[in-house]
């Protein structure tokens, strides 16, 4: 009888969409019964799985979509490699306040310190708490831009652009852009001014991005819009990536092998 009862919650509850129900009926009457719930903690219980499945299924949802490069979080991150970090206001990025407040962060440094890495991984504390996320490199987003004004869905895309809580735009400044290229971008920053928050990494200093943006208005109206307000993380300290290979360089030679 109890199997067959069991058969029934699982179909029932399947049909109803209770994914924490149907999947193990049995252990949720367990617990109940170990801890001699009633039948309001009982239902509280059946509850709290709920919404602890769906949960976890839209933050599964908002990961892929984000298309971060990589999963590491902050706490993975090495702070200790850059004793130059201002400790404080990447804790204040972290708090996501400037999410909160839709205003934009600005991460410099020359490459392989951390930029990145630390983008991603303030991506992941947004995502966590249920913020949308959305990651692209500079260079990709101008080339995604341009095919999109080339077919003519230039305002969907940029709707579709505006729609995240947080917009990460990785290495800018690497490549420098042509006016088109520049005024798109623009665009974006423009649409999302006030409405949410982006993040901008860049090996250039602010002063160096009329170079990248090919032209000094542009610079400056996409600056103006990014720097409001905005939090600003600078590092200045030694590559991550040439970390092993600077220690490698360092070992003595074997001028006698075997």
């Amino acid at each position: 009888m109890a199997e067959l009862i069991t058969q029934r919650i699982r179909r029932n509850a399947g049909e109803l969409r209770l994914h924490a129900i149907a999947e193990d009926p049995d252990e949720l009457i367990e617990r109940a019964e170990h801890a001699q719930l009633g039948y309001r903690e009982f239902l509280d219980l059946l509850l709290e799985s709920e919404v602890g499945v769906l949960e976890g299924r839209r933050y599964q949802a908002r990961l892929k979509m984000a298309g971060l490069p990589h999963h590491k979080t902050l706490d993975d991150f090495d702070a200790s490699f850059q004793p130059d970090l201002d400790a404080k206001r990447l804790a204040e990025l972290r708090s996501l306040r400037f999410v909160e407040r839709k205003v934009g962060a600005l991460i410099l440094g020359p490459p392989g310190v951390g930029k990145s890495h630390i983008s991603v991984g303030l991506g992941m504390e947004a995502l966590a708490r249920g913020y949308l996320v959305r990651y692209s490199t500079l260079d990709d987003l101008v080339r995604g831009l341009r095919h999109a004004d080339a077919l003519g869905k230039l305002p969907s895309k940029l709707a579709q652009l505006q729609r995240p809580h947080l917009l990460i735009l990785d290495e800018a400044g690497y490549l420098p852009l042509d006016r088109a290229d520049a005024n798109r971008v623009f665009q974006v920053v423009n649409r999302r001014y006030t409405r949410g928050s982006t993040i901008v990494t860049s090996n250039k200093t602010v002063a160096e991005w009329a170079d990248t943006f090919g032209d000094e208005a542009l610079a400056a109206a996409i600056l103006d819009r990014l720097l409001h307000d905005a939090e600003v993380l600078t590092i200045n300290g030694p590559s991550f990536r040439l970390k092993g290979r600077l220690e490698a360089l360092r070992q003595p030679v074997d001028t006698h092998p075997d």
